[in-house]
């Protein structure tokens, strides 16, 4: 809840909870104004109680960097070896985007040897 509603609410609470009760309450009241005091009290308590429980929102992360592989050359893994022409993300790591346009040939040569253009989350 914004800090300026919680203000409000908080305000009218205590509004609610102290105004009519204490006007009823000060005129000898019978049973259903006493009654309708207890009520108007309660529900002003359980507002005021409500609104100081909220927590403030939780800001949503900083965009991460952009990262942009275009108009790459070829590459080429031997002997185990890798070649990638896009973009890593080992694990999805990162929080910004990433993108591959026209990216170069990768092969790979050889047993255990790796290639791959675009973008790579493995």
């Amino acid at each position: 809840m914004a800090r300026g509603w919680k203000i409000t609410v908080i305000v009218a609470a205590m509004a609610g909870i102290v105004s009519t009760p204490l006007l009823w309450l000060l005129g000898s009241p019978d049973t259903g104004q006493l009654v309708g005091a207890s009520v108007q009290a309660a529900t002003g308590i359980a507002a005021l109680v409500w609104a100081l429980l909220q927590r403030p929102p939780v800001p949503a992360p900083a965009p991460g960097p952009s990262d942009i592989a275009a108009n790459t050359g070829k590459a080429e893994g031997t002997g185990g070896g890798t070649a990638h022409t896009g973009v890593r993300r080992p694990g999805g790591t990162g929080t910004g985007t990433a993108k591959a346009e026209r990216t170069g040939d990768a092969t790979a040569d050889g047993p255990e040897s790796s290639a791959g253009t675009g973008v790579d989350y493995t």
